[in-house]
């Protein structure tokens, strides 16, 4: 039963390039691929809501996510508190989530352009004209939706808070 699910995690997690055509498969068997990224460092309630209402928008919800060099850019040397494979393997746990790739680079533009998904996912702080892909995901017939955050969780706000107690 282990080795079951280990496997069924690590089939979750995908190079680009295969998950570039595993996103072509689906799109021609009709599926609606959902796309989204983040750091998702300290999982929470916040990520959950946020995915689960990104997987109703379609059929397959991808998630980019960002690399250790990449998150270590854009959040400072101590972040990410949990490597990516660990950040991986917890996504892939979530029966909603159907794909995970790895970026490198500090943003998902050339992803989400090699994907071209269906619908493009942003949490509500974002405006369209912000969101990286969009012009790229909406020239190609696709749609961008931004979802509202569960107000007060962030990982960043749970790390400051470990830290005051120590």
């Amino acid at each position: 039963m282990k080795k079951d699910i280990e496997k069924t995690l690590l089939a979750k997690i995908l190079d680009q390039d295969a998950t570039r055509l595993q996103v072509k498969s689906w799109q021609a068997e009709g599926k609606k691929v959902v796309f989204t990224n983040g750091v998702f460092d300290l999982l929470h309630i916040g990520h959950i809501t946020y995915l689960a209402k990104a997987a109703e928008l379609g059929d397959k919800l991808i998630i980019g996510l960002n690399s250790d060099s990449s998150v270590k850019r854009i959040k400072g040397e101590d972040r990410p508190v949990n490597g990516q494979n660990s950040r991986a393997a917890l996504l892939a746990a979530l029966f909603f989530v159907d794909a995970i790739a790895l970026f490198e680079e500090d943003t998902p533009f050339n992803l989400i352009t090699g994907l071209l998904p269906d619908i493009l996912v942003k949490g509500a702080d974002y405006s369209v004209d912000q969101i990286v892909g969009a012009k790229e995901v909406l020239a190609n017939g696709g749609a961008v939706k931004t979802i509202n955050f569960v107000e007060g969780y962030s990982s960043t706000s749970i790390i400051n808070k470990i830290r005051n107690r120590i």
